[in-house]
């Protein structure tokens, strides 16, 4: 057996075990929060999967349980470790782009036949942007800060759809634009990831590859793993020459290598509770302005703005 041992239990208070320390919530969404919470109350340390919650009152009502019992909660963002996002993370710290005014991302795919499951019925949590959102929205926000205000569309695009299958969301900086697409109609497409600077452009194209190696039954570590062979191209802003950069190779274990030295205490985690919050506001600001049809600004206090900012300082 792969797995090795593996200990199945028919509860909750079964699995949340004295001799646990972690508690990995990867559950259909709308379980998230009483199973995160049933964890934290029991003293232990805590990793959601995104959607980290359902609602931003109940990611609020986790971080104050996380606080009260002085436990690590942090929420499962791996895209910061993929190939993509690390490539367009260093060719903006590079400067080779100069000031940049947009950036833009799309995660489409292309599935036109609605399957029956719980991602595409009607219920809370459900839904591509419930889906792909968190993804896009964190890795904005790991990049460039906390936007000003949000505009989305949200449509069911598909025959016989029972939730969105289709998002168009802008968040707005002082100096920039972020375009943040995802669709089900998508087929061959074109790059996933788009940088424009006074300088420079740049464009990624293809996705990260660890998901599909592990799929395959590559295990992280083999030869190869997270190797993409797709370069970010570098476009002249005076010429439009084209260059190819390699990318790096993905590594999404960094995420639970940090977390185990969270809890030892080596270190303060590299997606902190407040990120949790942050994109949870993020994703219930593009509901309502799409359910409202305007531009709305961000649904942070101003104290969890300072929190956010104090905590990006200390990374």
């Amino acid at each position: 057996m792969e797995l090795g041992e593996v200990t199945v239990c028919s509860t909750t208070e079964a699995a949340i075990h004295p001799d646990v320390d972690l508690v990995v919530v990867a559950s259909p969404n709308h379980s998230h929060y009483p199973l995160a919470a049933s964890a934290l109350y029991a003293g232990k340390h805590v990793v959601v999967d995104k959607p980290f919650t359902v609602t931003l009152a109940e990611a609020r009502s986790l971080a104050e349980i996380a606080k009260g019992t002085g436990s690590m909660l942090s929420v499962f963002h791996n895209r910061r470790w993929e190939s993509e996002v690390q490539a367009t993370r260093e060719v903006l710290q590079s400067g080779v782009l100069g000031m940049v005014s947009h950036y833009e991302c799309h995660m489409d795919r292309y599935r036109p036949h609605v399957r029956q499951r719980w991602r595409e019925n009607e219920g809370a949590g459900a839904g591509l942007w419930f889906d792909l959102g968190p993804h896009l929205l964190d890795q904005t926000m790991y990049l460039f800060g906390l936007p000003q205000s949000i505009s989305a569309s949200l449509a069911m695009l598909r025959k016989g759809g029972k939730t969105d299958d289709w998002a168009h969301v802008q968040l707005n900086y002082e100096s920039m634009r972020v375009i943040l697409h995802a669709s089900l109609l998508v087929s061959g497409g074109g790059p996933r990831s788009i940088v424009h600077g006074t300088r420079a452009s740049w464009a990624k194209y293809g996705a990260d590859v660890q998901e599909t190696q592990l799929k395959e039954g590559m295990t992280p570590g083999s030869p190869g793993f997270g190797y993409d062979p797709d370069p970010g191209v570098l476009y002249g802003g005076e010429t439009g020459g084209r260059t190819e950069i390699p990318v790096p190779v993905g590594n999404q274990q960094m995420y639970y290598a940090r977390v185990r030295d969270t809890i030892l205490g080596k270190q303060q985690s590299s997606i902190p509770t407040i990120d949790a919050v942050a994109v949870m506001a993020a994703l219930e600001t593009t509901f309502h302005s799409a359910e409202q049809g305007r531009v709305l600004p961000l649904s942070m206090t101003a104290s969890e703005v300072a929190q956010w900012r104090r905590a990006h300082t200390a990374l």
